[in-house]
């Protein structure tokens, strides 16, 4: 059978069934087992019914003595069985599955697994997962080779109409055919280095182990050829840009760098130091630079972005700054404006609202449609570049290259754990800013319970009244449907006017807002005429109040720590004492402990190391809905895997960059992204 056959061609599926799984994203005969189970029920241990014990998860095998459905009053259907083996007789109850009666009839063996109930000293199975025993029932139970009870069970991702016991039947009849001819296409080198078992015995393990550590060899060998292809894929992207590419060769006047940084009233961090020097040095060469510039909340990322723009500019070279939305975009504007117009350099702002260009343009989405800059641009800066879509970055890119290409520094507040960001932007180099400069203030954080929200808003009125403002956020414009719980930003306005003091002046700010009402808002923050802005997240960038010394956040439940930190980060930016009250809608323990980690954990770098180990990456970085690599079973957090795939990719790649001597290889690599094994 070949990886590429068809689905609905496969026995048993057609087009009936291959309809719902292209719903998962399962088209072909290789997404069908590449469709790893998600988690396993132990159903192993297989018990005499004498032994059973209440509360037991367990299988049992034996012969159904008598089956029938009845109607209840209600008109649901119940199923009753009795299985006895050689020491006694259980009863087993099924709910509105009358159909069972039909299948299993009196006589037939059977396997059932699944929670013991013992109600007087009558045993019950309620609701079990079965499987009927095609071969002559022993005591030797492993040679039943059950698929659905008694051993470790596989449950999938579902969609409508496919369960897991489907995709466990349907795998079971594909896999032995898939594996027939299945090559493996990892060098033998790397699997003896690693200590891997093959791709044959990963793939038959990780559907049907036999243990736990079953599932833990298929697991790492699995999960390792995830990191090395993503690491091939990036690597290959590098290289190719380096000889694509070809850059202006910039000049650095570090007498005119030095001025400008003479010129700022606060000494530069070491780690500024350092990712400009990183960035300069990229400026210096004819390679097209791909820069990720990643820094916390507050470490100072503008001005290191400013000075590269700067460099481009003393080189006769136009520079394009893009941000995502028009009150990041305004904030930069403003700090560059600061910045180098006692320099010489016209700063222009392109946005839907206001359009002038300059030497530097710091622009929105605008900057792709509507913009043409004068000269060749040098340097394209993109803030928070995860919010640009990879084609909006390529026009924003190439749309600007006349006779050079610029060189590119992308910038994130989000930070992302070391081993995330090489495996993620493995093709681009990396300056952390991992230092927070002189004079920022820890933020004081508090899971606050709701039956204390009466004492926060007199804590704020209290703030207020000593002349701070306040932030209050929730995380939707208008009251959604499906979340009736979560605070709406509207909602909430109109409520907390009823709460505070009639002196006290609230205004509300959201995504929804024209720019000119977004920027009067602002405005009137940032004098005070505003004590406390109720908001939605649109506030997690571009905001500069240092008299906010409050931030409470509804809901927080539904924010990631690293966008919360960024929250945070909105307050304390002054020589006020600042705090950060968190409130939640759920009660479960595992949200209130994640949230708990902000009231000790001050560093943006080790929350997402949290928030990836207890909610995984897809739900911290969207990668689910980026389009990049999709993870099925790495994991990212492990650090030492992600590190080895790397070493091993950069070493496959120096010996043999078009793979001529791995096609296996290749094969693999062009099969699963076509699109990033090609030239950048």
């Amino acid at each position: 059978m070949l990886p590429t056959t068809p689905i609905e061609n496969l026995p048993g599926v057609g087009n009936f069934y291959s309809s719902r799984l292209s719903k998962l994203e399962l088209n072909t005969a290789r997404d069908l087992v590449y469709h790893f189970p998600f988690r396993y029920e132990d159903f192993s241990q297989v018990e005499q019914i004498r032994d059973v014990v209440d509360g037991e998860k367990l299988s049992i095998q034996g012969v159904i003595w008598q089956i029938r459905s009845v109607r209840t009053r209600t008109g649901k259907f119940l199923t009753n069985a009795t299985v006895a083996d050689t020491s006694g007789t259980i009863e087993v109850i099924w709910f509105n599955q009358p159909y069972l009666t039909k299948t299993l009839k009196a006589g037939t063996p059977i396997s059932l697994s699944g929670k013991v109930k013992v109600e007087g000293s009558r045993p019950k199975l309620m609701s079990p997962t079965w499987e009927i025993i095609r071969s002559p029932l022993t005591t030797d139970h492993s040679s039943l080779n059950t698929l659905h009870t008694g051993r470790l069970v596989a449950v999938y991702p579902e969609t409508e109409g496919i369960t897991s016991k489907w995709f466990r039947a349907k795998i079971a009849l594909v896999l032995p055919r898939y594996l027939e001819k299945l090559e493996d296409y990892l060098p033998e080198k790397i699997i003896k280095e690693e200590k891997l078992i093959s791709l044959p015995d990963a793939l038959k393990k990780i559907h049907q182990p036999d243990s736990f550590e079953d599932v833990e060899t298929a697991r790492k060998r699995l999960g390792f050829d995830e990191l090395l292809l993503i690491q091939l894929v990036s690597l290959k992207r590098q290289l190719e840009r380096k000889k694509s590419r070809i850059a202006p060769k910039m000049k650095i006047e570090k007498d005119k760098i030095e001025k400008l940084t003479a010129s700022l009233p606060y000494k530069l961090t070491t780690a500024q130091n350092r990712a400009i020097g990183e960035i300069l040095a990229d400026l210096t060469r004819q390679e097209a630079a791909n820069r990720l510039l990643e820094g916390d909340v507050g470490s100072g990322k503008t001005i290191v972005a400013a000075t590269a723009a700067y460099t481009s500019f003393l080189n006769g070279l136009d520079a394009l700054f893009a941000a995502p939305t028009e009150i990041l975009a305004f904030q930069h504007y403003k700090t560059l404006n600061e910045i180098l117009t006692p320099l010489g350099v016209k700063v222009g702002i392109w946005t839907g609202s206001k359009k002038t260009g300059g030497n530097i343009t710091v622009g929105t989405h605008a900057l792709l449609s509507t913009f043409k800059p004068e000269r060749q641009v040098g340097l394209v800066i993109v803030d928070e570049q995860h919010r640009f879509g990879v084609a909006q970055r390529a026009k924003l890119f190439l749309e600007n290259t006349r006779d050079f290409t610029p060189h590119l520094l992308t910038m994130t507040a989000t930070p992302i754990p070391r081993t995330l960001a090489l495996t993620l932007y493995g093709d681009l180099d990396l300056s952390v800013l991992d230092e927070m400069p002189k004079g920022r203030q820890k933020i004081a954080t508090f899971v606050v319970p709701n039956k204390k929200r009466n004492d926060a808003y007199k804590f704020i009125e209290k703030q207020v009244e000593e002349g701070r403002q306040a932030f209050i956020i929730t995380p939707f414009v208008e009251p959604s449907e499906s979340m009736v719980t979560v605070k709406a930003a509207k909602e909430e306005f109109e409520k907390l006017k009823e709460k505070f003091d009639k002196k006290i002046k609230l205004g509300l700010l959201h995504g929804q807002l024209k720019s000119k009402e977004k920027e009067e808002i602002i405005n009137k923050f940032n004098a005070n005429k505003i004590h406390i802005l109720v908001s939605t997240p649109v506030v997690e960038v571009g905001i500069d109040v240092p008299n906010a010394s409050v931030m409470m956040i509804e809901s927080a439940e539904r924010f990631g720590l690293a966008q919360l930190h960024q929250l945070r980060g909105r307050v304390g930016r002054g020589e006020y004492k600042s705090y950060c009250l968190l409130f939640s809608e759920s009660n479960a323990e595992n949200s209130i402990n994640r949230l708990k980690s902000m009231e000790k954990v001050h560093v943006g770098f080790e929350l997402a190391e949290i928030d990836l180990k207890m909610r995984g990456p897809g739900e911290v970085f969207g990668l689910r809905q980026s389009g990049f690599f999709n993870f099925k079973i790495a994991d990212i957090a492990d650090r030492v895997l992600v590190a080895r795939a790397q070493q091993h990719a950069r070493q496959i790649l120096e010996k043999d960059p078009d793979l001529f001597t791995s096609p296996l290889l290749k094969e693999e690599l062009d099969r699963l992204n076509p699109e990033y094994s090609q030239p950048n």
